[in-house]
């Protein structure tokens, strides 16, 4: 899709990470979402042409401020939209502070 706005959308949970991208593409039919269960796995999308990661913050292995530090490390600029359902002041000030481009 030419112009096509390309997202990784990063859920452990397969509900929503199936559930998103249907929403998201809703939207616009500029959006082109690929949905990933995993922090690695998106780093493993970032190889390709990517223009937003849209990351949920609770989740194993590595979270979502976890990916977002490694992220900014290789893709300072990339957009990085980071939500949680288990939000505190803590975890927004960090994300604040790790590069975050939107905490929801």
């Amino acid at each position: 899709m030419d112009g096509a706005i390309r997202v990784v959308y990063v859920d452990d949970e397969p509900g929503f990470a199936d559930l998103a991208p249907e929403l998201l593409e809703s939207e616009t039919d500029r959006f082109s979402v690929e949905s990933v269960t995993s922090a690695d796995e998106a780093l493993d999308r970032l190889d390709g042409d990517v223009d937003c990661v849209v990351s949920d913050y609770d989740m194993p292995e590595k979270d979502g401020l976890e990916l977002l530090e490694t992220v900014r490390g290789s893709h300072p600029d990339l957009p990085f939209i980071l939500f949680t359902g288990k939000g505190s002041e803590e975890i927004a000030s960090e994300a604040i502070s790790a590069g975050v481009t939107e905490y929801l």
